[in-house]
Parts: C-alpha cells; sequence; structure tokens
C-alpha cells in the first residue's frame, strides 16, 4: 500500500475527531461543525492513501453517504436526531464500506438505546421536568471508535481495505 503512514495518521486522527465528539456531546449537548467539516474533509484523502478506485469504491461511499443524510434527515424533522449528530453520522459514512457502516449503525443503535435507558432513568431518579437529551453523538462516536479498532487497528497496514 502506497500510503500507510498517511492512513494511520488519518485513522487516528478520525479516532481523536470522534473521542472529542462524543465529549462536546456529553459535556454541552453540541457537536462542532468545524470537528464534523474536518472528518469530512480527510475521507476523500483517506480514499486516495488506501488505493480505492474510482468506481465502484469512492461511487459506493458517495452512494451510502447521501443515503444516510437523506434518512439522518428524515429522523432530524421528526425530532428524533439532533443536527450535529446528521452532521457527524454522514461524515462518517464517508470512511466506512456498506457492511461497516451498517456494523456502525447497528452497533450505534445498541449504544443509543442503553443511554436512553440510563439517562432516562438518571433524568427519573432526579425528578427533572425539561425534555430529556440524550447524547447521541456519545453512541455514534462508541460505535465509530469500536469499528475502527475492529477493523483497522487490528490489521497491518497493507491490509487497509474499504471492502
Amino acid at each position: 500500500m502506497p500510503g500507510g503512514l498517511i492512513v494511520y495518521g488519518l485513522l487516528t486522527g478520525l479516532a481523536i475527531a470522534l473521542a472529542i465528539a462524543a465529549f462536546t456531546d456529553l459535556r454541552s449537548r453540541q457537536i462542532y461543525n468545524w470537528l464534523t467539516v474536518t472528518v469530512a474533509v480527510a475521507a476523500p484523502i483517506f480514499w486516495i492513501a488506501s488505493g480505492l478506485p474510482l468506481w465502484p469504491g469512492i461511487a459506493t461511499q458517495l452512494g451510502i453517504t447521501v443515503l444516510c443524510f437523506g434518512i439522518c434527515c428524515g429522523l432530524f424533522a421528526l425530532g428524533q436526531m439532533g443536527g450535529g449528530d446528521v452532521k457527524l453520522l454522514t461524515a462518517l459514512a464517508l470512511w466506512f464500506p456498506p457492511m461497516l457502516f451498517l456494523k456502525l449503525a447497528v452497533l450505534m443503535a445498541l449504544i443509543g438505546g442503553v443511554l436512553t435507558i440510563v439517562f432516562g432513568a438518571w433524568h427519573i431518579a432526579r425528578r427533572q421536568k425539561e425534555k430529556l437529551a440524550i447524547p447521541y453523538g456519545l453512541a455514534i462516536a462508541s460505535a465509530g471508535l469500536w469499528v475502527l479498532a475492529k477493523q483497522f487497528l487490528s490489521t497491518a497496514p497493507s491490509q487497509f481495505a474499504l471492502g
């Protein structure tokens, strides 16, 4: 692989960005735009460094991203997802091939369910009256970090593949 060191650097940067997103969403229920833009802009560099072909590789990544954005916008319109969550998940769709992104989505839903139960119980225990706010960016980032660790960090740089 021509860009092994670059690929490692980009994956490390993605992991750091996900950790920041989780922390800021947990602390202030906000995921910064500069963070999601950075994740999105770094993806094409990752594609080039990892040798992803234009067809079907990059076209598939863009298709998954558009599909993800459409579904997330629908959830946003229904009030079921925050804007920062939509942007972060859409940016992550640029990084993961279809099956890995599906794993990420399932894991994100499971983690999000646990977060909802924990935060809901905490909300009830403290007898709070305001609307329950779940830091779903934490679920998105945790799932992304899990898939990164499972798929990429357990593989030698010459074995990186998006498919």
